[in-house]
């Protein structure tokens, strides 16, 4: 009989094979994944770094819907104080409309008002860590001032009308702030505007149906406040609710992810198994053959 003189080198290199394999299926079996680097499984490796991509820009929005949340409910604040104070103002209006107050009570009652103006006035001013809620997106400059030198005081807006943009991990995009002009107005129109008429006329003692007119504007520029406060509110629970589902879909993800390159434990340990009675029979053989001359042991 003829011997394979390459036997022996075939017994190694298997040898050397069901070690390798021993060896890998043993770290698949202590990490837990079956995919350690590009070789393993290219394939999976690619789709797992697509969703690892996906993952990512899903962490980035959700990290920043927190803080936009946060600042647009230091917007809401500010904005229900400003409907406090000014429904104190119609109330006033109200009862300097009724034509029985004397020329010492309508002051009175102006200074009152000017003191509910100056504090919307500084509302409409409100910041949130440094950055002004109502200037657009000018958000370093002071954004509402008041002129008081002319009769009525002059209202100016120094911001800008320009609206944020929040962009959710699917496309949709969300307005999440509200330029001061479409809150408080500016110049002759709007809340503070109203506001400086009716202080004007109460100090001049103009006729009731002026303070009666005021009354009436102040109460529609209220509802404006209002209404872009419920905008506000619908934009903000949007971005909490889209932000909630993008941590849902996040852990659906990791979880498609995770079954790429994880490994299944019961085979792993089936496989590690007969991969090293293997390995110890091959390493029988060698051993054997290390002691043995071939040409006596095949006679």
């Amino acid at each position: 009989m003829r011997a394979d003189p390459t036997y022996y080198n075939t017994v190694v290199q298997a040898l050397n094979t069901a070690m390798g394999n021993s060896n890998n299926l043993a770290a698949q079996l202590s990490s837990g994944l079956r995919v350690g680097s590009l070789a393993d499984d290219p394939t999976a490796v690619t789709q797992s770094l697509q969703l690892g991509s996906h993952i990512s820009r899903i962490d980035t929005y959700v990290q920043t819907a927190s803080g936009v949340a946060s600042r647009m409910q230091a917007m809401d604040s500010a904005l229900g104080e400003v409907v406090s104070k000014v429904t104190s103002a119609i109330t006033l209006a109200i009862g300097a409309a009724n034509g029985t107050l004397n020329g010492s009570n309508l002051q009175a009652i102006a200074q009152q008002v000017t003191s509910i103006r100056d504090n919307v006035l500084s509302l409409a001013n409100s910041s949130y860590q440094g950055t002004y809620l109502f200037a657009g997106s000018q958000g370093k400059t002071t954004p509402f001032s008041m002129d008081a030198t002319t009769t009525p005081a002059a209202v100016n807006y120094s911001g800008d009308g320009k609206v944020q943009t929040i962009v959710t991990p699917g496309g949709q995009q969300i307005q999440i702030s509200l330029p001061g002009t479409t809150v408080f107005g500016s110049g002759s129109t709007g809340i503070l505007a109203v506001m400086n008429q009716l202080i004007a006329d109460l100090t001049s003692g103009a006729p009731t149906a002026n303070i009666s007119a005021d009354s009436s504007a102040l109460t529609d520029a209220l509802a404006n406040v209002s209404t872009q406060r419920s905008f506000l509110n619908n934009s903000l629970n949007t971005v909490q609710s889209t932000s909630t589902y993008a941590q849902t879909q996040e852990a659906q993800i990791k979880v498609q992810q995770s079954a790429l390159v994880a490994s299944d434990p019961a085979k792993i340990a089936t496989d590690l198994k007969a991969n090293q009675t293997q390995y110890q029979a091959l390493l029988s053989v060698v051993t054997v053959l290390q002691q043995t001359n071939l040409f006596d042991y095949l006679k």
